[in-house]
């Protein structure tokens, strides 16, 4: 099955944080699911890291998001105008930007997104957590 990991999710994951539920950490260890991020959470990474908002990463950000790519075989997920033409006609339930834009390409690509974000069932996607 495939999913798609929101910024936070990720995060957590990778940095063994606790706040990533049992369930969500077995999804996305599980070698029958394939796991995808979105170029849009590795934005908000960046800019979060540059405006240094309290995200510290083990390395430089560039070699940090290669290496969690490469050792999770995590796939990326780029943004599509199909997309943002959806971006453009979702309901404004979730406010954050990088959140809805992850929401039009669950739900454009038919993905679930693993999330605890419970803003994210406003929207006529699979949340899992």
């Amino acid at each position: 099955m495939n999913y798609l990991l929101d910024t936070s999710s990720f995060l957590w994951f990778v940095h063994d944080d606790r706040r990533l539920s049992a369930s969500a950490a077995d999804l996305i260890e599980s070698s029958g699911n394939e796991i995808y991020l979105s170029i849009a959470s590795i934005w908000e990474i960046a800019i979060k890291v540059n405006l240094r908002r309290g995200l510290v990463l083990r390395r430089r950000f560039p070699e940090f998001i290669e290496h969690q790519l490469n050792t999770n075989r995590f796939e990326l997920l780029e943004i599509k105008v199909a997309h943002l033409k959806l971006v453009s006609d979702l309901p404004l339930h979730h406010r954050d930007p990088f959140d809805r834009l992850l929401i039009a390409q669950s739900l454009v690509e038919n993905i679930p997104v693993i999330t605890s974000d419970a803003a994210f069932d406003s929207y006529e996607i699979q949340r899992v957590w």
